[in-house]
């Protein structure tokens, strides 16, 4: 059986370093922000390339707690896309401001500066730009949108960890970037955890009192709440962030097989010119999605699809956002999407295997 991510197989792959971090955290007296905590908020800041690393419970937070740490809250509007985990919208509206949803990209997924203006009100507050699938949203065209017109640009980098935009990393470029480290991610622990990052030292401190009560010296001088990072997760974080850019080119060198044979048949994902690709997922587009999904699935093979159900048409949030122009391309591409197998440790020959039955896919269909 083949899926379409294994996060199993990474700690295999990390076993014994992972076994001994997790039993040195055990053996010792402090579970929860500890020095382990610490160790990865510096190692993850020099690896980003940021002042400052604040870890949190997991992504949905990071997105809520940065979003409060800019005093964005209720009756404020924050930008963002439809295409994406619904974590994006669940931390918007989790600090109580209402998401603004406009169209995507054709060709990368992501936010399309050209329809920023449609979004604009004098209550907008910020940008939410997702780094879908693992490379960068148009962050020059972002930031100056941003600029111009004094709102702050927060980047949603829970699918790009160590991707590069311009010669910077993914999370160095906004006023705060959100990292997930849910299991599957390229840089996932083995349960939630969440990094916000960010170079504004005054936001690092606010971000800090948010996610323990707002203390100082223990006593909530803001309004907090609870999202800590808890030792276990950081230690195997710390663990897993030295092999990341190693385990995101085995992830280009299958991306680059799937390419080389595939694209003749569907749309396979298009590089943007500025940015590296470190293929969370891989993602392409063809007209018969389902009809080759459950041919693979019958051959073992178990393809996903990232994202069905596109987050303003899901019962939850579907009369709480706003539309700011007609969602086209995002509403197009969620019946045409299929993510195939993608994680470091897919060995060629299972994706010379997956490559071959979709090829056979085409040919017996004669799709």
């Amino acid at each position: 059986m083949i899926l379409c991510a294994d996060p199993k197989a990474q700690y295999i792959s990390y076993k014994e370093e992972i076994d001994q971090v997790i039993q040195d955290v055990l053996n010792g007296n402090r579970y929860v922000l500890g020095e382990n905590v610490e160790a990865l908020e510096e190692n993850f800041s020099s690896y980003i390339g940021v002042k400052h690393t604040i870890g949190v419970a997991n992504g949905t937070d990071a997105i809520e707690i940065s979003l409060r740490s800019l005093d964005i809250g209720p009756g404020d509007k924050v930008i963002t896309v439809a295409h994406s985990a619904v974590a994006t919208v669940a931390g918007i509206e989790a600090c109580g401001a209402i998401p603004v949803i406009v169209d995507l990209e054709e060709n990368f997924y992501t936010l399309n500066p050209d329809l920023l203006n449609q979004a604009l009100t004098n209550d907008v507050k910020a940008v939410v730009a997702v780094h879908i699938y693992g490379q960068s949203s148009a962050m020059n065209q972002l930031l100056s949108f941003c600029n111009e017109n004094n709102l702050f640009l927060i980047e949603d980098c829970a699918q790009a960890h160590g991707a590069v935009y311009d010669g910077k990393r993914l999370g160095s470029i906004g006023d705060i970037g959100c990292f997930s480290c849910y299991p599957t991610k390229n840089l996932g622990a083995i349960g939630d955890a969440g990094l916000i990052t960010t170079n504004s030292s005054s936001l690092a401190k606010k971000i800090r009192m948010i996610r323990e009560y707002g203390w100082v010296d223990r006593i909530s001088t803001i309004k907090g709440r609870n999202s800590r990072l808890d030792e276990l997760q950081a230690a195997i974080l710390n663990v897993k962030l030295k092999y990341l850019d190693k385990d995101n080119q085995k992830r280009n060198v299958i991306a680059e097989k799937y390419d080389s044979l595939l694209s003749d048949h569907m749309v396979t994902p298009i590089r943007r010119p500025e940015s590296n690709h470190v293929f969370h997922l891989y993602v392409c587009r063809l007209p018969n999605r389902n009809q080759l999904k459950k041919f693979l699935e019958e051959k073992n093979i178990f393809p996903g699809i990232h994202y069905p159900v596109p987050i303003h048409l899901q019962p939850a949030y579907h009369e709480k956002i706003k539309l700011a122009s007609p969602l086209k391309i995002t509403e197009q591409i969620a019946h045409e999407i299929l993510s195939l197998p993608m994680f470091p440790e897919l060995s060629l020959e299972n994706v010379d295997y997956i490559i071959e039955t979709i090829l056979l896919f085409y040919k017996d269909y004669k799709c």
